[in-house]
């Protein structure tokens, strides 16, 4: 686990740390990676987070969302303590039965959603995950696939806004 200091920043309306350009030769080295999010644990001020690395703009920022850091966006200017590692723990969602099934019984739909960016497969995944009954994962199955062979619209989107 890494120790810094840094002053809380924002960039549009996202608060954020740089983390110290060693300790982040470290993390980097420890994922094994240079490129994408990398997943991240430690504290903000002694509170526990999980969160993401991420590239934006040419530099790595740790993003301090509210959950991170009550009322985080007001506390812009602020010092934190904070502790970071690299999280080595499988963070990848498993999709809900029903959704894997009618992607394998529909091929159009299991080429339509594979061709989708990673960002609105997690999207359509958790969505359906987040459903509390199975009247609702049901309806919501069939929507999904309705939208990726072009039919109305799901989690917001239309087809051609893909």
């Amino acid at each position: 686990m890494y120790k810094f200091k840094a002053i809380l920043e924002i960039i549009g309306i996202n608060p954020f740390v740089f983390v110290r350009e060693k300790i982040l030769e470290k993390i980097l080295s420890d994922a094994g990676k240079s490129k994408g999010a990398i997943p991240v644990k430690g504290t903000v001020n002694a509170q526990p987070y999980q969160q993401n690395l991420v590239k934006y703009k040419g530099a790595w920022r740790l993003y301090i969302n509210t959950m991170m850091l009550k009322d985080s966006p007001r506390r812009i200017g602020e010092q934190l303590n904070i502790t970071i590692t690299f999280d080595p723990v499988d963070r990848r969602l498993k999709p809900h039965p029903k959704w894997i099934a009618a992607l394998k019984k529909d091929q159009l739909a299991r080429e339509k959603f594979n061709s989708l960016s990673p960002s609105l497969q997690k999207e359509i995944v958790k969505y359906i995950l987040s459903l509390k009954t199975e009247e609702s994962v049901d309806r919501n199955v069939v929507r999904a696939i309705d939208f990726l062979k072009g039919k109305g619209s799901f989690v917001g989107r239309s087809m051609g806004e893909g």
